[in-house]
């Protein structure tokens, strides 16, 4: 399939403006990035919870916020960057190789595998979410679940960081090194990470994140900041992909 009919697709199903860049590898989405817009939707899914828009206080390392580490805050132009795939998951990427496919050289990058200690200089509105207690799944299935059901006809993305203040969560974290054995099956899949219940403070990104369930859902307590994107670019897509370890 070309390129250009990809476009067209994404155009139909995502409802949103594509645009092809000069590199084939990777594909632009834009966002609805209105973070007024975006607060009211997040809030009535969660249960115990303050949400509203407010200039980007220094995340930097003094308690209570000590979100970042690296940066004063969340800010410039916000785009999150999903790059590679299952299949290349012992594959290494060069971050300031990816802030250049995405037109942003030397930027600040946080989430997954990212360390950058880049930082634009400015601060932007962010969404600030203070939540107690859970019914359903983490603080993050809840703000994406509430995007979906609310703006069904748009794509929505946040950006950011969050702290678990109280309670305790299970995680797992995947071996040094890659199974021996074929993993076949979601079931094998899930017993290959190592698990661990972990006590609050704990810092977490909302862009992904092995975190399973919260062991103490009636007194777990959250403050996070978050920063819808203005785009999604999509880097290096494995072309031979597979549903297994997907559940």
């Amino acid at each position: 399939m070309r390129e250009e009919d990809y476009v067209d697709i994404l155009k139909q199903h995502l409802k949103t403006s594509v645009r092809k860049l000069k590199l084939g590898c990777k594909w632009v989405f834009q966002m609805d990035n209105d973070p007024k817009h975006i607060s009211k939707v997040v809030a009535k899914w969660l249960k115990d919870n303050k949400v509203k828009v407010l200039e980007c206080d220094s995340l930097l390392p003094s308690p209570p916020q000590y979100l970042f580490y690296l940066s004063t805050g969340l800010c410039g132009k916000p785009l999150i960057t999903d790059v590679g795939g299952v299949p290349y998951l012992v594959k290494e990427y060069n971050m300031n190789n990816v802030s250049k496919e995405m037109e942003l050289p030397g930027a600040f990058i946080f989430g997954a595998g990212a360390v950058s200690s880049r930082n634009v200089g400015m601060n932007a509105e962010v969404i600030e979410v203070r939540d107690k207690r859970r019914t359903g799944g983490c603080l993050v299935d809840a703000l994406r679940t509430s995007m979906e059901e609310h703006c069904p006809n748009k794509s929505l993305a946040l950006g950011g960081t969050f702290i678990i203040q109280k309670g305790k969560a299970k995680i797992h974290i995947m071996p040094r090194e890659f199974s021996a054995c074929p993993l076949n099956s979601n079931d094998d899949v899930n017993k290959w990470p190592k698990h661990f219940e972990v006590s609050a403070p704990l810092i977490c990104q909302t862009v992904s994140i092995d975190l399973i369930y919260y062991t103490t859902p009636d007194t777990v307590e959250y403050l996070g900041y978050f920063m819808p994107a203005e785009l999604v670019c999509r880097i290096d897509r494995a072309k031979d992909t597979h549903d297994v370890g997907r559940d």
